[in-house]
């Protein structure tokens, strides 16, 4: 018995140390090294986490990098839109280059009457200029001050635009209807019209230059009393109006009926 217990304390501490090494490799091979890649992400985790700061997945929901995304596409955006409008301008003549703007001020309790655009007296801006943008006729400046201009759009309900229908030449007057369309009154009882004509401004308008692109006909009424009317798709994008482009006001043009002809009248022609 002594004998067995001090071999047993000789040996026994290799025993064990053989038998751990042996059940180790065992346990590495059953598992295909699982178990031994799992214990050490568990023990390098805290370290990883205090070099990195953080996760992938959280440094991808992080705001700020958020932030940072959104910016860098609404410059990029931003960016395109100018180079659009600068290659646009400068396709005019030299001596009737328009005024770029960006809209700026636009209040949710008159959308559809006005904006604010970042150019006034100092760009050379003045009351009764012209505004446009991508689709054609925007509306008018109706207030300068020296660095901003208030414009009246086209959809406001006290806007009024002499206007014509390309394909036929029928005349009426456009106005707005606080809405992405307008409501056009024509001067005869029964225009030649149709939905899907084009619609630009009059050559009688003395406030607009002539054949500047309005809209398109949506739909038409032609039992309107005492003259038909049309509803009027506008062509730019009123809703979200962005940059624009501003023009000095014609000169030499025939004054622009402002009201709609009474019923004796309809077949006269405006002076």
């Amino acid at each position: 018995m002594f004998t067995s217990r001090r071999w047993w304390e000789r040996k026994g501490l290799q025993i064990g140390l053989v038998s751990l090494v042996v059940g180790g490799a065992w346990m590495l091979r059953q598992t295909q090294g699982g178990l031994l890649l799992g214990m050490y992400e568990e023990m390098t985790r805290p370290l990883q986490m205090l070099h990195t700061g953080q996760t992938q997945e959280e440094r991808v929901k992080d705001p700020r990098v958020l932030e940072l995304k959104t910016r860098i596409v609404d410059l990029e955006n931003q960016n395109q839109k100018l180079k659009d409008l600068l290659g646009y301008i400068e396709k005019e003549p030299k001596a009737a280059r328009p005024i770029p703007a960006r809209v700026v001020g636009r209040g949710a309790d008159h959308w559809w009457q006005q904006v604010t655009i970042n150019r006034g007296a100092r760009a050379g801006i003045q009351e009764g200029y012209i505004v446009k943008a991508e689709g054609g006729l925007v509306g008018l400046v109706e207030k300068v001050t020296e660095n901003s201009s208030r414009v009246l759009l086209i959809s406001d309900l006290k806007s009024q635009v002499g206007v014509t229908i390309s394909r036929t030449g029928a005349k009426g007057v456009l106005r707005g209807d606080a809405s992405a369309d307008g409501v056009l009154e024509f001067y005869e009882k029964v225009p030649n019209v149709k939905p899907g004509d084009l619609v630009s401004t009059s050559n009688y308008s003395q406030k607009f230059p002539s054949s500047w692109a309005v809209g398109r006909v949506k739909s038409l009424n032609l039992k309107k009393l005492p003259a038909s009317v049309a509803t009027i798709e506008f062509f730019p994008a009123i809703r979200s109006l962005d940059w624009v482009t501003v023009y000095p006001k014609p000169e030499n043009q025939v004054p622009e009926i402002q009201q709609q002809a009474k019923p004796e009248s309809i077949n006269k022609k405006p002076q």
